[in-house]
């Protein structure tokens, strides 16, 4: 009887867990702050080298924000979860901008269709379209693909997969890695 109470139990969290929104979020958040810190890979001058057509910013080349923190993230406007992210990197962005530099690629998309997505829900966010090869360490496989790379090209997240920004846990794991 006791173990029949226990597995109903143990039933009853994984549901819960599993259906109720917001739920599994918060949990992740929790336990695991980041999804995944990468210590030893870092990106190498030749993995720097993209040039970026700016689309509301001037054109340059990624090489120019070696020897700063990146914030660097591959999406596009046809990509669901990375429509559904974008609010939450703009909210970063807002307050944490003097700290650390965006790099927003857009990835398979027209120029016209990127610019009206961000006229659209007045988005500042740098965006870029490159326009050379991207390096294997750093070219996404799935979309959304987001980076955190310190001062010295050390990859401190890789994220693949859609996430909120905006949360306390990223705020306060950028403040500690960009010292």
């Amino acid at each position: 009887m006791k173990k029949n109470i226990i597995y109903l139990v143990l039933i009853a969290i994984i549901g819960v867990i599993a259906f109720v929104p917001g739920v599994k979020d918060f949990l992740r958040d929790q336990f695991f702050p980041i999804a995944a810190i990468e210590n030893a890979v870092t990106v190498s001058e030749e993995d720097y080298d993209i040039d970026l057509q700016g689309i509301n910013v001037p054109s340059t080349n990624l090489k120019n924000f070696r020897n700063k923190p990146v914030f660097l993230n591959f999406w596009g406007t046809w990509c669901p979860p990375c429509r559904k992210e974008w609010p939450t990197i703009q909210k970063l962005y807002d307050s944490r901008k003097e700290k650390i530099t965006f790099v927003l690629i857009a990835m398979k998309d027209e120029e016209a269709a990127v610019r009206k997505f961000l006229q659209e829900n007045n988005y500042t966010v740098p965006v870029y379209i490159a326009q050379s090869p991207i390096s294997e360490k750093i070219l996404p496989k799935a979309f959304p693909t987001t980076f955190l790379l310190d001062k010295n090209g050390r990859i401190l997240i890789k994220e693949d997969a859609y996430r909120d920004w905006n949360s306390e846990s990223v705020h306060q794991f950028i403040e500690s890695a960009i010292k």
